[in-house]
């Protein structure tokens, strides 16, 4: 595969991310369920069939789906952002692709288990820029001789330069959890992601989302 060909299909992968966030933006409140079950096949498709899939060849041979928790509208908020006017910036050195950069632009607040949570949101630098918001929760930590529910990584939820934007509501940014998914790290190890900073780790466990991936084991 030449570089050209490679970027290309790169951009491809990416117009498909953005089509099927913006037609999770502009589905009803009554279709938000059709809605995610239709990214849910998107993505599976994507991850089987396109050349840049985070699989390897050998593990695109065998997929069939990804798992998730189940879809539950409770874990959908419009969440007013603080500014932050620290403004704390994190690097990371990720291999092939250089030095990347996020700078904490504010914090996004939302009430979950009875109690307000808070998780920073980031701008990433560079050219063009955009929003990431990663995070960790306790469904990705092994307890009581239980495996982890998800990646004990953590999850992204929002990556604009990816395409993964779940947008605005007057001007509270949307936080749908059930959008939930995996870094690219979490499928192989060939992959090197900036993970959630610890101020991005949550206490309690946001049962919706991506699981963890396991080769060989399938949703239904």
């Amino acid at each position: 595969m030449t570089v050209a060909s490679e970027r290309l299909d790169l951009a491809g992968w990416r117009r498909s991310v953005s089509r099927m966030y913006t037609n999770v933006r502009e589905a009803p409140v009554a279709g938000r369920q059709i809605a995610w079950n239709e990214w849910r096949s998107e993505r599976n498709e994507l991850f089987k069939m396109h050349a840049q899939s985070p699989l390897s060849a050998s593990q695109r041979a065998d997929f069939r789906f990804l798992e998730y928790f189940p879809y539950d509208p409770a874990w959908r908020f419009a969440s007013v952002i603080k500014p932050d006017p620290e403004g704390r910036r994190f690097h990371y050195q990720l291999a092939e692709d250089g030095d990347f950069t996020i700078q904490r632009i504010g914090w996004a607040t939302f009430s979950a288990r009875g109690e307000i949570a808070m998780l920073a949101l980031y701008w990433i630098e560079g050219y063009g820029g955009g929003l990431f918001l990663p995070f960790k929760d306790a469904t990705g930590q092994i307890t009581a001789g239980r495996e982890a529910e998800s990646y004990g990584g953590g999850r992204y939820l929002l990556d604009t330069i990816k395409g993964a934007d779940l947008g605005i509501e007057g001007d509270r940014l949307v936080l749908d959890f059930n959008y939930a998914y995996n870094p690219s790290c979490a499928y192989h190890s060939r992959w090197v992601c900036p993970l959630a900073p610890a101020e991005n780790n949550l206490s309690f466990p946001i049962t919706a989302g991506e699981k963890r991936f396991r080769q060989g084991r399938h949703a239904t």
